[in-house]
C-alpha cells in the first residue's frame, strides 16, 4: 500500500475525504518509524486528528501526537524528528507544541508536546470523546463538510471556523 494513494493535500487547500481504513496502518508504519528514528528519547506516539477517527471525513493528512516528559531535552526531541524528514516549523500559534509536516503535498503532521500540557490532554480527549460519541461525530462530520465548502482555500479560515465545536467538546466534563 502506498501511503501517496491514499494521503497529501496541497499546501494552499481544504478539502475533506471520506474515511479510508487505510489512514490507522499508514500511521501504525509512520509511528513505527518515528519510534526507531526517537529510539532513547522516550517519546509517546498516538494518532490524533480526524483521520483518527473510524468513519470521520478529514483532510487526507495523518496527524501524530508526540508526547514528551522531559521539557529540558525539547531541543534533542526537535533535531531527532527532523533528522526523520520532517521540516519544523515552530509553535504556529499553538503555544507549548512543536509543530512539523512532511510530505509534497503535506502528508503528515506532528504535534510535539508536553504529555502534562493542556495541548496533550486535549487532543486525545477531542479524539476519544468523537471516537465514542455518535452525535458529536456526525456533528463535527457535517461542520467539517460546510466549512471545507466554504474555504476551500483558506485554511486558517476553515481552522478558525471549528474552534468554537472542539472548545465545547473539551469543556464539556474538562479535559
Amino acid at each position: 500500500m502506498s501511503g501517496s494513494e491514499a494521503i497529501g493535500l496541497e499546501s494552499g487547500t481544504v478539502r475533506v475525504v471520506d474515511y479510508d481504513p487505510r489512514w490507522p496502518v499508514l500511521y501504525a508504519a509512520e509511528a513505527r518509524r518515528l519510534a526507531e528514528a526517537t529510539a532513547g528519547l522516550g517519546l509517546v506516539f498516538e494518532h490524533v486528528g480526524s483521520t483518527s477517527i473510524p468513519g470521520m471525513c478529514a483532510k487526507p493528512i495523518i496527524d501524530i501526537a508526540a508526547g514528551y516528559d522531559d521539557p529540558a531535552r525539547l531541543p534533542e526531541y526537535i533535531a531527532a524528528i527532523s533528522a526523520a524528514g520532517y521540516t519544523h516549523r515552530g509553535e504556529q500559534g499553538v503555544p507549548g507544541r512543536e509543530f512539523f509536516r512532511r510530505g509534497d503535498p503535506r502528508a503528515w503532521h506532528v504535534h510535539l508536546s508536553w504529555r502534562q500540557s493542556r495541548e496533550w490532554r486535549g487532543k486525545l480527549r477531542f479524539r476519544d470523546r468523537l471516537r465514542a460519541e455518535p452525535g458529536l461525530h456526525a456533528e463535527y462530520a457535517a461542520l467539517k463538510r460546510r466549512l471545507a465548502a466554504q474555504y476551500p482555500f483558506d485554511r486558517e479560515s476553515y481552522i478558525s471556523a471549528k474552534d468554537p465545536f472542539i472548545r465545547s467538546v473539551l469543556q464539556e466534563g474538562g479535559p
